[in-house]
């Protein structure tokens, strides 16, 4: 961020839901409900698929990296929005606003192309199983995880700094919950078109081409699945993928739904409880569709709570 910034706009003001004055604190119970909710149920994941030996295979791999980025995704947003809620003045440093752009872009990035990840993975599982210790080795799943957060680091960082280095010398005022690429972009003070023109190339990229990957792996997945001669194989195959594509609906669907509809001044508050929807629901949801349609899940939980209640001297004595 250069000097010239600076010197124009030091912070910003995050409109939010100022203008919903009578909704505010409903809002505040119902966000930290969900926040806090979401960090439980993710951590709670993320320590069950390291403490339980029978849940160390590549599924639950991704789905522990899958669960603390989502504890990171919806905590870029959340504490900030919480805070705003409860105050009169909801003003953020011009390099904070910078800060928390790169990361939900990094992190919202990395999790399209780890669902994408995912999706391979199971692609494997059910239409190549005897060779699958073989492709999705240890080393490959490092390999593309490291590859997903990569690809979020890039295009945050590139994002960020290009968007930032605009002049800012006029308003202020986002009218978003946080600081979102496009609301961002209209308070620069200059054409804004490439910059445009590069976000929106970026959304066919790594949003667009890691959803088509994982509809083309679900596409073969359910070839492969038709024809199989026992009912169930195929319910079993398609039990192990459900959780997996809820998931995916969830996220592409809201988001979706968030930045390819038109933008207009009439449509700003709709914008932002729009935003809610892919910020808040969604990582909250996803442990818990992952924890109650994964009997794995479920019985990690159990012998967790059983080694608690009985200690393991007691139960061998």
């Amino acid at each position: 961020m250069g000097k010239g910034n600076q010197s124009c706009v030091t912070e910003v003001e995050l409109l939010g839901f100022s203008d919903f004055h009578s909704l505010q604190i409903l809002l505040f119970v119902l966000v930290l409900t969900f926040y806090v909710t979401a960090l439980v149920g993710n951590t709670l994941i993320v320590i069950l698929t390291i403490t339980d030996s029978a849940l160390h295979t590549p599924m639950y791999f991704f789905l522990r990296n899958l669960s603390f980025l989502e504890m990171c995704y919806t905590s870029v947003t959340q504490p900030k929005m919480l805070g705003n809620l409860l105050s009169e003045t909801q003003t953020l440093f011009f390099t904070g606003c910078g800060a928390q752009m790169y990361f939900f872009i990094l992190f919202g990035i990395t999790e399209c192309c780890l669902l994408s990840v995912m999706a391979y993975d199971r692609y494997v599982a059910i239409c190549n199983p005897l060779r699958y210790t073989l492709i999705i080795s240890q080393r490959v799943c490092v390999q593309m995880t490291a590859g997903s957060w990569a690809f979020g680091f890039l295009v945050g960082f590139g994002h960020t700094i290009s968007i930032f280095s605009l002049p800012f010398c006029g308003s202020n005022r986002v009218s978003h919950f946080f600081c979102d690429v496009f609301p961002v972009l209209s308070l620069a003070t200059t054409d804004t078109h490439k910059n445009e023109a590069a976000v929106t190339t970026t959304t066919v990229l790594f949003i667009l081409v890691p959803f088509l990957l994982i509809l083309l792996s679900y596409g073969l997945i359910i070839s492969t699945v038709l024809k199989m001669p026992s009912a169930e194989g195929r319910r079993k195959a398609f039990s192990t993928c459900s959780s997996h594509l809820i998931v995916v609906s969830l996220f592409y669907g809201t988001g979706t739904f968030m930045y390819m509809k038109p933008s207009s001044e009439q449509s700003q508050a709709s914008n932002r409880f729009s935003s809610l929807i892919y910020t808040v629901l969604t990582p909250t949801f996803n442990p818990i569709i992952y924890s109650l349609r994964n009997k794995e899940i479920i019985c990690a939980v159990r012998n967790t709570i059983g080694r608690k209640r009985f200690p393991q001297d007691i139960l061998l004595g």
